[in-house]
């Protein structure tokens, strides 16, 4: 964990070794000035020696001003190093999220990916500024102060003793029982951005089924819940304050009683004792700095753990050793395929609309190159995994998927992506304006291409009504256009690839179905040596297909035209009856 974390200061190194040289500098300068103090006082106020006072005056003029440059240096090269690593942490943890496979993004739910980018990274920013400033002030300061006081007078240095004993007990006691409360506050936070993140998320279903009460009400309880364990774990570390304040003044009074024996028996000089009590002061500092240390350090350990574990996380999906950087046609086989997906843990959140029963057994298919494929099935058949793999979003447990082919296990993976566009259940737009998301299917892509695809969509129907047409701006998911509009717009933003392979995974559940059947034929017309794969509960969206794939429960039930499913499958008959009866518009088989 150490190691992968120190990997990421990188360009910071300077700044992150500079910061403790100067700190150090710094500390060497207050040393001296105590010790500048006691002889200003000594040989300059008490013997009335002006040229001493002037003498020492400015020598500790000179100490201070000294120390404060390097003090401000210091806090410099710490804030930059730690900003730096911060931004170096967020940045890898980032790019390693993007080279995730769909398996790697399944046992990290979306709100623990966020905490640990937001508050675990902040986190371990403090303590690593604390690391390079605090951590190398403080005990340099309290030897250095330990090392003067022995100097002045050593009998009186064993009174540190029992304040060391004092103080190591307590810390030890608060630093064994806040750790493990630390640990659970910062899993709690994972809990309370999820239901944040779910809440904003389906705020029109809250509103629309006046559930506010009780989503404010599952917040408080997350909300809390955390509160508990941060006013748990509070408790025990504000008994250090009262505890260093106990030891601070209780030394002060004890130095301050021995010393006066001291000088009134001439072993130790006014001086002297003032010099010893700064010094006391500042080793008492030093040890409370030092208990402040180990509880951020309690704090960010959790943290650094949950960071490295995203970074040290291995994509279970790579390129190969020799990759295929051409796909020849839109072919695609499966010899006998199982795919179930992997084990997770009971903290982690599943992968959206799959459950036990979505998996794919014994799979066998050949589709040529420009069929157009429909697939039926109940909810939970496997139809998304069954395309999934296609784009290989997920690898196989048995058997092999083929595009052009070849295994897809053998292709680039930018190259085989580029090949087959996806427009999955859960249409998704980025904020910016139509263009902007167009172009994520082309980066140089024209107005006239984007204007070509959104007719082949029938995305221009709604756009030229649009005061600003195409440089209409979209919010971050497309909130403020319908799911139809989006839908389209993403089926427009797929063609502009121009895919050997098509895939809609429902893609058009929100149309009507003239738009639908408008879709399907401008799709048929345009890119005929395009293999469309179109998932769909609607009988009347697939019908036309050159042959229809109906899955049950993960197994392939039947594969054959229109026609002949009617008087050869008792599934597809069954969805078929029922929809036609019911008007055809049914988007579940009843």
């Amino acid at each position: 964990m150490l190691k992968t974390l120190a990997s990421q200061i990188r360009q910071y190194k300077a700044a992150t070794v500079l910061s403790p040289l100067c700190i150090s500098m710094e500390v060497i300068l207050e040393i001296m000035i105590p010790f500048i103090i006691a002889r200003l006082i000594d040989q300059g106020i008490e013997a009335g020696n002006m040229q001493a006072i002037w003498k020492y005056g400015m020598l500790m003029l000179l100490s201070a001003f000294a120390s404060l440059i390097f003090g401000t240096l210091s806090a410099r090269f710490a804030s930059a190093a730690s900003t730096g690593f911060a931004c170096n942490l967020r940045d890898t943890m980032f790019s390693k999220i993007q080279d995730y496979s769909f398996s790697n993004i399944d046992k990290f739910s979306p709100s623990g990916l966020i905490t640990r980018m937001t508050t675990d990274v902040t986190n371990i920013q403090n303590a690593f500024m604390m690391l390079i400033r605090i951590a190398v002030r403080a005990p340099l300061m309290m030897i250095s102060s330990l090392v003067m006081c022995l100097i002045i007078n050593r009998r009186m240095s064993l009174i540190f003793l029992v304040a060391l004993v004092i103080l190591s007990a307590a810390l030890s006691y608060i630093i064994s029982h806040a750790t493990k409360t630390f640990s659970e506050v910062f899993r709690k936070y994972d809990d309370l951005n999820e239901s944040v993140r779910e809440n904003v998320s389906a705020i029109r279903v809250v509103k629309a089924f006046v559930r506010e009460d009780f989503e404010n009400e599952k917040f408080r309880a997350a909300a809390e819940n955390l509160y508990r364990l941060f006013v748990k774990a509070e408790k025990l570390i504000i008994m250090n304050m009262p505890v260093m304040n106990l030891v601070v003044y209780g030394c002060i009074i004890a130095i301050a009683w021995f010393g006066a024996h001291h000088i009134v028996a001439g072993d130790m000089t006014t001086g002297d004792l003032t010099s010893f009590l700064s010094y006391v002061m500042s080793v008492l500092m030093s040890l409370m700095m030092l208990s402040m240390i180990f509880v951020m350090l309690t704090m960010s350990a959790a943290s650094a753990r949950r960071v490295a574990e995203v970074i040290n996380e291995t994509p279970d999906i790579v390129n190969p050793e020799a990759p295929v950087f051409a796909v020849a046609d839109g072919r695609i086989d499966f010899e006998d395929v199982d795919f179930a997906y992997a084990a997770r843990t009971q903290d982690r959140e599943e992968p959206e609309d799959t459950g036990l029963l979505d998996t794919l057994h014994d799979i066998t298919l050949h589709i040529a190159s420009g069929e157009t494929i429909g697939i039926i099935g109940a909810t939970g058949s496997g139809k998304s995994s069954l395309v999934s793999l296609v784009s290989r979003l997920y690898d196989p447990n048995k058997g092999s998927v083929k595009v052009g082919g070849r295994d897809v296990r053998e292709y680039d993976l930018k190259t085989l992506r580029d090949a087959v566009s996806v427009v999955l259940q859960k249409n998704v737009l980025f904020s910016g304006t139509i263009l902007d998301n167009l172009r994520w299917g082309k980066e140089d892509a024209t107005l006239e291409e984007c204007e070509r695809v959104c007719r082949l969509a029938c995305a221009d129907e709604f756009i030229d009504q649009m005061p600003d047409r195409y440089e209409t701006q979209i919010e971050a998911g497309g909130t403020n256009i319908s799911g139809g509009q989006r839908q389209r717009l993403c089926i427009a933003r797929a063609l502009m690839k121009e895919p050997k392979i098509l895939i809609l995974d429902d893609s058009t559940s929100a149309c009507d179905t003239a738009t639908d059947a408008s879709i399907r034929r401008a799709l048929a017309d345009h890119i005929p040596g395009t293999t469309k794969l179109i998932i769909s509960q609607r009988v009347s969206s697939i019908m036309g297909c050159d042959r229809i794939l109906v899955l049950d429960e993960g197994r392939v039930a039947a594969f054959a035209s229109h026609e002949e499913l009617l008087h050869h499958n008792d599934i597809y008959t069954d969805i078929y009856e029922t929809q036609m009866q019911a008007g055809g518009d049914f988007d579940e088989p009843q």
